[in-house]
């Protein structure tokens, strides 16, 4: 059975009905509701009202696109220019977590669509957001509902114990369908470029590597946010080693601070380079440069072992320098090894990851 909390009076309805849901998003109401994979913020994507409250209730900066669910390829072809990538993919995996970048056609509020005019359309196979979707005749917002960079709200209390008064004061309605079981994050595939590119790996895979394209700095950060939420259940159960490779300035230690903000680490991620070694958080978090490094006894002598010992977290940049060492623990660590590399165009980055 579904609840409906109201802000206001946190007053609980116990009830299956959509009509709250629908009447809330018609007047430009935040609304908190369940899909298959995650609880979602969602808005009337064509109402500027609303989606300018939820970048508030985000704390996003204005630019970053959220993608919109849909209700079927009629809706979606509305809104944005499908070509024929973009429609085998639809035939092929919807409904389910896929979203699909195509190019916008405007038809969405301002702050929706990137920066570049991109949109990305998701259809769920979630019975209740479809079914709002339909009702409202309109697109919602299906970005997740947590806090930038917290972890991903399965329940309620996981949302709310994150959230600002300011930011819980944005919320019109919680629809409570208690604990989703957990699923990856849908799949985020570009399909306005020649050679389509997996921007988010998610639960569908395309290739038989888990690899991705980032267009930014803040994207490589958002990778490392990504696996961190995928690892974390490991956290202070084993050690968690990320194993960061790739050339000079490709974005290693920005990648460590997506990881870093993702911990909730708020303190300045500096490349360690000169230290070989910095810690965070009171040695939540050791960073490591091995570029400097000559062999396998000097990172025994800034304690590597212990530190895997211990089961801290530990991002190591250049960790093919000291490759064979960091394979010597992987019984008692977990190594997600992470190669970075440029890509076509110069912020471009392919990040792809493995796990040993």
């Amino acid at each position: 059975m579904l609840k409906f909390v109201f802000k206001k009076t946190m007053k609980t309805i116990k009830t299956g009905s959509i009509e709250k849901i629908v009447d809330t998003l018609k007047n430009g109401g935040l609304v908190i509701m369940p899909t298959e994979t995650v609880y979602i913020a969602a808005v009337d994507a064509t109402n500027h009202a609303a989606v300018q409250k939820l970048i508030k209730y985000k704390n996003r900066p204005f630019g970053k696109p959220f993608s919109v669910g849909v209700a079927d390829l009629k809706m979606a072809q509305v809104l944005a220019k499908m070509n024929q990538t973009a429609l085998n993919l639809y035939k092929n995996f919807y409904p389910g977590p896929v979203t699909i970048v195509c190019s916008g056609k405007h038809k969405v509020a301002t702050g929706i669509e990137s920066e570049l005019g991109t949109l990305g359309i998701f259809v769920t196979d979630h019975k209740l957001t479809i079914d709002v979707i339909k009702a409202l005749g309109k697109p919602i917002t299906t970005t997740s509902a947590n806090a930038s960079y917290q972890k991903r709200p399965f329940k309620i209390k996981d949302l709310l114990d994150f959230l600002s008064i300011k930011q819980k004061g944005l919320i019109d309605l919680i629809v409570d369908a208690g604990e989703i079981p957990y699923r990856e994050a849908s799949t985020v595939i570009d399909t306005t470029i020649d050679d389509p590119a997996v921007l988010r790996q998610g639960e569908i895979r395309l290739k038989d590597k888990n690899e991705v394209l980032s267009r930014s700095e803040e994207s490589t950060q958002n990778i490392g946010k990504e696996l961190w939420q995928k690892f974390e259940k490991y956290f202070g159960q084993r050690a968690l080693v990320f194993a960061l490779e790739g050339p000079m300035g490709v974005g290693k230690t920005v990648f460590t601070k997506g990881l870093a903000r993702a911990m909730g680490i708020k303190d300045e991620i500096v490349s360690p380079t000169y230290n070989l070694e910095e810690e965070y958080d009171n040695g939540k978090l050791h960073h490591f440069d091995a570029w400097r490094i000559e062999n396998n006894e000097e990172l025994n002598n800034l304690e590597f072992s212990k530190k895997i010992t211990d089961k801290t977290v530990i991002a190591i940049e250049w960790a093919d320098r000291v490759a064979d060492e960091i394979r010597k623990y992987s019984e008692e660590a977990i190594i997600i090894w992470i190669k970075i590399e440029y890509a076509r165009g110069e912020n471009e980055r392919i990040v792809s990851w493995g796990t040993l």
